[in-house]
């Protein structure tokens, strides 16, 4: 990330506030200069943290002015109690910042079931205010890391007839599953964008990045993915249904899929970025079920990390996938290798090339289901021993 990435109008504060007892980045805050118009999506999971309680009704009315966010403790699952310090630090910051509550997203992601100390916060909000600065978009992106090994960043810019710049920052390694999983994901732009389209082209973006990747099949209490444009670039506004607005779709997402692929790449004790293809099928919800089922498939993402070019188990998540599918007619190939034709083996020496395949930390698998037009793609990882020792010992 440099000074060229950041969206006009946009400023950024990172502390280690000492909710986590490593002494780490925990808190962060994400301010616009004036109300920007949001657009938002959440996890489906029933069991919803408190700061979702708080943030949903918010971002509906389509105006954010701020986001703050921590790591180290989730605050879900923590009663009345937890929704209380939700709004407590809702109310901090608005004071800090003297702005509406209403203007204010809050976001969590750490252990599930632990009261979050609103000590810190106490503390911390009016030193995360004083260190605002566009030049800290970093801090957050690294306060907003649980297991993550890395800060995700991805960014986008357009100069033409528009001219604005995209950014976004992300954290999630285990527990990705979304619809939408912890996952956390804003999304900032200087450009104008007309308020429907702002909400369409983030829900079609989710669907294609965040909504097709998979590291363990646990979706989290957590997740989040919010957009905030602020229209303080020199452009005119963005309106549906023009070149301008397929442009701006594109480039968000392309955004996510970028920050999408870096989440499944750190999925906790992954080595491999897998992007499972399916073609050839009768409509593309048939080919998402499918990509979907293969992806989520223990026993394939146990034999993508053995280095073994076991398309048995492939072509069996496809069949228990629920969808209307010939067996007979499905080829499965590694890269451009097939092993699978018509059903069947492609001999000894295919498997072998494709043996080499897998040696890769990224690779494709493509299944077609010689059944109709359509396609779909969702991405995931291997799964290995250092999944479960990283899980193990999470609160230890």
């Amino acid at each position: 990330m440099n000074s060229d990435d950041i969206p006009a109008g946009f400023r950024f504060s990172g502390i280690a506030s000492g909710i986590k007892k490593t002494g780490k980045l925990d808190l962060g805050l994400i301010v616009s200069d004036c109300p920007a118009d949001c657009a938002g999506v959440f996890t489906r999971n029933k069991v919803i943290a408190a700061p979702l309680i708080l943030t949903k009704p918010r971002v509906a009315k389509g105006k954010c002015q701020a986001i703050l966010v921590n790591s180290g403790n989730a605050n879900a699952c923590t009663g009345a109690e937890g929704l209380q310090v939700a709004e407590t630090t809702l109310q901090l910051l608005a004071g800090e910042l003297k702005i509406i509550d209403n203007l204010i997203a809050v976001a969590s992601t750490g252990v599930i079931g632990e009261l979050l100390p609103l000590e810190p916060f106490n503390a911390g909000i009016p030193k995360l205010v004083a260190g605002l600065s566009a030049v800290q978009a970093p801090t957050v992106a690294e306060a907003m890391k649980t297991t993550d090994a890395f800060s995700k960043v991805a960014a986008a810019t357009e100069h033409g007839k528009q001219n604005y710049r995209i950014l976004g920052l992300a954290k999630g390694a285990g527990m990705i599953h979304p619809n939408m999983a912890t996952m956390l994901a804003f999304i900032l732009t200087d450009a104008q964008v007309a308020p429907e389209l702002l909400s369409a082209a983030l829900q079609k973006a989710v669907q294609k990045s965040f909504n097709s990747i998979t590291v363990d099949g646990d979706t989290s209490t957590n997740d989040m993915v919010l957009l905030l444009a602020n229209g303080a670039a020199d452009s005119s506004m963005i309106q549906p249904d023009t070149p301008e607005a397929e442009k701006f779709s594109q480039h968000l997402e392309r955004v996510l899929l970028d920050l999408a692929k870096m989440i499944v790449r750190d999925g906790e004790g992954a080595t491999k970025l897998v992007q499972i293809r399916v073609v050839g099928a009768k409509n593309e919800d048939s080919a998402r079920i499918a990509a979907r089922s293969v992806a989520t498939s223990a026993l394939v993402k146990t034999a993508f990390f053995g280095e073994d070019a076991n398309w048995g188990r492939i072509i069996a998540a496809v069949g228990y996938s629920g969808i209307d599918v010939d067996p007979n007619m499905i080829d499965i190939s590694f890269n451009h290798i097939p092993v699978a034709v018509n059903g069947l083996a492609a001999g000894a020496e295919q498997e072998a090339k494709a043996t080499v395949v897998l040696q890769q930390d990224e690779f494709i698998v493509t299944i077609n289901l010689h059944s109709g037009p359509a396609e779909s793609s969702y991405y995931t990882s291997d799964l290995n021993y250092e999944y479960v020792k990283i899980n193990a010992d999470y609160r230890t």
